[in-house]
């Protein structure tokens, strides 16, 4: 178990920043005579030496075997971000790179893809965002029948866009029964969204009150929840510079960039893990192996939730990258980028 903060005393915190700090900027182990060199401390190297070894004993530092410095484990990075870390606001050039990324006319996503590429490039590290879901107006539903058990459901939007779904069935259903099915859905709720659909349905359903028969109801009410239910199991994922990760640091420990290359593939988890941010006021930081997803590379995620125009939290922006970023400089970065789009979705 870590030490809390308040156990460690004034040279403790000292010591353990410099080693911190040294080993984020250069990401190199830090020895007891780089520690001497520092205007912060005013200890012999001696003297120094066993403070680290106190604070490696603490599980905040850990002393690779190639070298005879030390490093911040990720407990210590962990003690570090939550008590010892002072933020910097973003630049002026940093600022003004992501909202130039806003002004552009046209799709959402595009804005999105813009700012996220703005974002990894800031941050040298992979830029991420969950879309805000926009769900399809309705303009058309039909039913065709693929198999005995097996039906195609098709929806078309007010966009012009199309989307399938395959519906299993558990008997055959007849074409009469299609076909009501899909005129009722165009029919009565030509205009709403899916969810609102939905809802107004199976309100009408449950009381009896919807112009179709049992067969028609049962394969409006399971179509729609088709749709409802697919809808938000594949959340949109916008992922952009993951060529950053292929620095110079990396060639050193290319099997840890190989593994988060391939951690990066699995967007339902990293949907997740995003989505676990949406209930924080500002930036959320996991730190290696405390997100089990990342746990393999050791790398670290810093995500924030943007919000529409009624507060409500409809995405979350984020960067990806190893466990020794500028946690100082990224974190109110990722906070000023999740400020920027809710700004724009306002």
């Amino acid at each position: 178990m870590t030490a809390p903060f308040t156990e460690l005393n004034d040279r403790a915190r000292d010591v353990f920043r410099i080693v911190v700090e040294s080993y984020l900027d250069t990401g190199i182990p830090v020895g007891s005579r780089t520690i001497s060199k520092s205007s912060m401390v005013n200890l012999s190297p001696a003297s120094i030496r066993n403070v680290m070894q106190d604070l490696e004993e603490l599980g905040l530092l850990a002393a690779p075997h190639t070298s005879a410095g030390r490093m911040p484990t990720e407990q210590g990075l962990r003690l570090f971000v939550d008590g010892m870390m002072q933020v910097a606001e973003p630049s002026v050039e940093e600022r003004a790179a992501i909202e130039k990324q806003l002004d552009g006319h046209g799709p959402i996503e595009a804005a999105l893809a813009a700012t996220t590429q703005a974002l990894s490039g800031l941050s040298a590290c992979a830029g991420i965002v969950m879309v805000p879901q926009r769900e399809p107006v309705l303009k058309q539903v039909s039913f065709v029948r693929l198999s005995d058990h097996q039906l195609l459901a098709i929806v078309v939007g007010n966009d012009g866009s199309i989307d399938n779904r395959v519906l299993t069935i558990d008997g055959r259903v007849s074409d009469s029964a299609l076909e009501q099915a899909g005129n009722y859905i165009t029919a009565r709720l030509a205009g709403r969204s899916l969810s609102q659909a939905f809802a107004a349905i199976m309100t009408e359903i449950n009381a009896e009150r919807a112009a179709v028969d049992q067969a028609s109801a049962d394969l409006i009410r399971r179509g729609l929840a088709l749709w409802s239910r697919d809808g938000s199991d594949r959340p949109v994922l916008i992922v952009r510079g993951q060529a950053n990760l292929l620095d110079n640091d990396a060639v050193a420990d290319l099997e840890r960039v190989r593994r988060l290359l391939d951690e990066l593939e699995a967007m339902q988890d990293i949907a997740h893990l995003l989505d676990s941010a949406r209930g924080a006021k500002s930036a959320r930081i996991f730190i290696g192996a405390e997100n089990k997803l990342f746990s393999l590379s050791g790398s670290s995620v810093i995500a924030a939730p943007y919000r529409d125009g009624e507060g409500r939290v409809v995405g979350v922006v984020g960067v990806i990258g190893p466990t020794r970023l500028n946690y100082a400089r990224i974190v109110p970065m990722v906070d000023f980028t999740a400020q920027s789009l809710s700004r724009l979705l306002k």
